[in-house]
C-alpha cells in the first residue's frame, strides 16, 4: 500500500485549511418594540394578546377588528292598532 500519496495529500489540505478565513455573519438587528421573540407577530402593549404583526420590512401592521353592527332600533311606544 502506497502511504506517501495519502500522506502528501493529507499534508496539502492540512496546509491549505490554515489558510482559509473565516466569514463573519452579521448578527441579526434587535427586534421592533413589542416582537414575539421567533415570530411575526406583536404584542405592543404587553397584556399577551397578539395585537399585530411586523413585515419582513421592519412596518408594524395591527390586527383590525371591524366594529360591531349598530343594535336593532328600539321598539315604538305606540304598537300596531289592529
Amino acid at each position: 500500500m502506497r502511504i506517501q500519496p495519502v500522506l502528501l495529500g493529507a499534508l496539502g489540505a492540512l496546509a491549505l485549511s490554515a489558510c482559509s478565513q473565516q466569514q463573519e455573519v452579521a448578527a441579526a438587528p434587535p427586534p421592533p418594540p413589542g416582537a414575539v421573540p421567533g415570530s411575526v407577530a406583536a404584542d405592543r402593549d404587553g397584556d399577551g394578546i397578539i395585537d399585530g404583526y411586523y413585515t419582513s420590512d421592519g412596518i408594524y401592521h395591527p390586527n383590525y377588528a371591524p366594529p360591531p353592527p349598530p343594535p336593532p332600533p328600539a321598539p315604538t311606544r305606540l304598537g300596531e292598532r289592529g
